[in-house]
């Protein structure tokens, strides 16, 4: 038996963390949304043999016990004690250590393929709780639809479709580690961000408020540390983005655009200072 499911990269639209769990884990308050840039991942199950293997199409991922889709196929495997193994096979287009949720996504893929494969029957809202035990983005990405989340991350509010709008995403040519800016973190130095604006913007469906009400904590801590993330920020609204901002914690910055036309001039002004550039729309 197989399957292919598609994993959507993530962008926060807005991103606050305000104080640290006993257990070292960040407290997340966020709006994310899921993009048509995605991974494709396909699994493939055969009843009796319980190996586990991970394959990708890029050099850049490790394919054992580090890889978070491995550990997906592993999880399920040792809590629902499943006679079987997978085959994991994941065609790479989301950039990695961007701060776009690939290795999250594509483990959220293996937890909703294997759910179908083995016939699990397990809702989402648990898998979204078992999905933490991977990562903290790895709830979210579950479901892959504009939502609220915050707790650890296992707490997800569905929001409304985002209205029309274009997203110009670009990588600068460094990778951030993620555990590296959580480590740095100094929840009492952050200029902490109040939600409630986007959360309205969202449900009325207002881009400009969208626009005005996007916020992400770790930009400026990111951005100290990698300067180009800032500069690419500016470029973006110099050469017409209507707002942008990093996301996660970086080093991607993405730019809204209303019009595909500007959009499309964005991406052309960017191509030259940037290796990695995508014109995308929301999930919807």
């Amino acid at each position: 038996m197989e399957t292919t499911e598609k994993a959507p990269a993530k962008l926060n639209l807005f991103l606050d963390t305000p104080y640290n769990h006993s257990d070292g884990l960040q407290e997340w308050n966020m709006v994310m949304t899921s993009v048509d840039l995605a991974d494709y991942v396909k699994i493939e199950t055969k009843p009796g043999k319980r190996a586990i293997s991970v394959h990708t199409d890029t050099g850049f991922l490790p394919n054992d016990s580090r890889n978070l889709a491995f550990q997906a196929a592993k999880l399920l495997q040792q809590e629902f004690h499943v006679q079987a193994g997978a085959k994991i096979r994941i065609t790479k287009n989301i950039p990695v250590a961007a701060g776009m949720g690939g290795g999250s996504s594509d483990a959220a893929a293996v937890l909703r393929g294997l759910n179908n494969l083995w016939n699990l029957g397990i809702a989402p809202v648990k898998l979204a709780e078992l999905g933490l035990q991977i990562d903290s983005d790895v709830p979210y990405c579950v479901y892959s639809q504009t939502a609220h989340v915050y707790g650890k991350g296992e707490q997800i509010q569905l929001l409304r479709k985002l209205p029309g709008m274009y997203f110009v995403i670009a990588k600068p040519k460094l990778s951030v580690s993620t555990p590296k800016i959580l480590r740095q973190i100094d929840h009492a130095q952050l200029k902490h961000l109040e939600i409630q604006g986007m959360l309205e913007a969202v449900k009325q469906g207002d881009f400009n408020a969208i626009c005005q009400n996007l916020g992400n904590v770790l930009e400026p801590l990111t951005g100290q540390m990698h300067p180009q993330i800032l500069q690419l920020k500016e470029r973006m609204l110099k050469y017409g983005a209507e707002a942008a901002q990093m996301s996660g914690t970086g080093p991607t910055v993405f730019g809204i655009c209303r019009k595909e036309s500007r959009a499309q001039h964005l991406v052309n002004s960017l191509k030259g200072f940037c290796p990695e550039v995508y014109l995308v729309r929301p999930l919807n």
